[in-house]
């Protein structure tokens, strides 16, 4: 009898083999590889093979799930800030801006409403659903973000730069949420969590992924004077920078997610020679999407098509208000006055106010927030409802987005883009 980890390590390993050697049909196809990953996790899983046998207990295993997530999103999002060249200059986060610190409220207090409204929750928890789905995935957006260093692309831009940060901002309302379901009256918790939820954990991080990563790379060019590393292993440099990073804010009591963003950016600015950030993104992107295939699977394992169905209402409720009415309004709210770089345009192009609307995906952030509550206090039918209208929409925004992304991208480029493709470095040197 063969042992079922081998068959495991067998299948994962066609999977890899096939979806490497494939990638340049399937990228030309409608779907995403996320898509693929999910379909065979769903195959390896308790209704297909059962091969894959991950579920301990009702919710899966939350702390697991939690630690998992939280090291895939590290990742990703200090690929996002590598992947940003750009100087801090107004003008050019402008769209960063309006997408962070409007659009991302009005998604979450519109999902809260939803919640609160018609899902029959109470306001704590209506938060916690709100600022669970509300981040948009670093991780599964590849396809929509800039695809390296000199992409100067406005739609590219904002969408890589908000999903970078928007997993670490969304945290104060997470903590709101588990606040509020753990005592009602607000007033006894309110003032502590402005202050250190809100303001420090904030400020520490973006203090802490500025010191820590120009520490490392300061130590990075003093000690490779002297005595060059191995070139293959130059490379863990940035993981080295990621966890350094990530593990002391949190000491902290900073979000370690905004502080590892802030690390992509500064050690893209730190390094005289652009080579070595480059390479560093090289790797960074190849882990990443190692990751993606492990946590696409699990997520397919722990799929069951009975709770997904109890909640199927409520699940399609908030797909449809999310993806077809709060994101596509808010961020038509959110980009009102915008003019795009390099354009003479008055108003930002209403396509691209319609993509940004559109490329809303979910996924590993999604996930990662679901799993912290699970474990800090989200419970009984609560957490069940909340837990399989998260799975459901992250498995919808597989699907949807992972068909319209390729096609829609590749218009938008077309069309869009070539045309009025914005110059960044022209637009820096004229503020500078």
């Amino acid at each position: 009898m063969v042992d079922i980890y081998i068959l495991d390590l067998l299948v994962i390993g066609l999977l890899l083999l096939i979806v490497t050697l494939g990638s340049g049909w399937i990228s030309r196809l409608p779907l995403s590889l996320a898509m693929i990953y999910l379909m065979v996790g769903v195959f390896l899983g308790p209704y297909g093979l059962g091969l894959i046998q991950l579920r301990r207990d009702e919710f899966f295993n939350a702390e697991l799930l939690e630690r998992l997530t939280e090291f895939v999103v590290i990742v990703s999002v200090f690929s996002c800030g590598l992947k940003i060249v750009t100087l801090l200059k107004w003008r050019l986060w402008n769209i960063t801006v309006r997408l962070i610190a409007l659009l991302m409220p009005i998604s979450i207090f519109s999902l809260a409403a939803v919640g609160k409204l018609w899902l029959g929750m109470n306001w704590g928890e209506a938060i916690l659903l709100g600022a669970i789905l509300a981040p948009t995935d670093p991780v599964l957006a590849s396809e929509v973000q800039l695809t390296d260093t000199n992409d100067d692309d406005e739609l590219r831009f904002g969408l890589t730069s908000e999903g970078g940060l928007n997993d670490a901002l969304a945290f104060p309302f997470v903590y709101f949420g588990i606040y509020a379901l753990k005592d009602s009256n607000w007033h006894n918790w309110l003032g502590n969590w402005v202050a250190v939820d809100v303001i420090w954990a904030i400020a520490s991080g973006i203090i802490m992924g500025l010191i820590v990563p120009i520490a490392i790379v300061w130590i990075d060019k003093k000690i490779q004077k002297s005595r060059p590393a191995d070139a293959v292993m130059e490379d863990f440099v940035a993981i080295s920078a990621i966890l350094l990073t990530y593990s002391l804010t949190e000491i902290v009591n900073g979000y370690g997610f905004l502080a590892v963003f802030v690390a992509g950016l500064a050690v893209q600015r730190s390094y005289t020679n652009p080579d070595k950030p480059l390479a560093q993104l090289e790797f960074i992107e190849r882990l990443e999407k190692l990751l993606e295939v492990g946590l696409i699977l699990l997520l397919g394992t722990i799929l069951l098509w009975e709770p997904m169905f109890k909640y199927a209402t409520q699940s399609w409720l908030v797909i449809s208000l999310l993806f077809l009415v709060i994101r596509p309004v808010g961020v038509w709210v959110s980009t009102i006055g915008k003019r795009p770089l390099n354009s003479h345009r008055r108003t930002f192009n209403p396509v691209t106010r319609l993509l940004f609307g559109w490329f809303g995906i979910r996924g590993i952030g999604s996930l990662y927030y679901l799993a912290f509550s699970l474990s800090n206090g989200l419970k009984g039918e609560a957490a069940e409802q909340i837990a399989w209208i998260t799975y459901t929409t992250i498995v919808v925004s597989v699907i949807v987005h992972g068909i319209s992304s390729t096609p829609l991208m590749n218009w938008y480029e077309r069309n869009i883009a070539n045309r009025t493709k914005p110059n960044i470095h022209a637009t820096i040197d004229e503020f500078e």
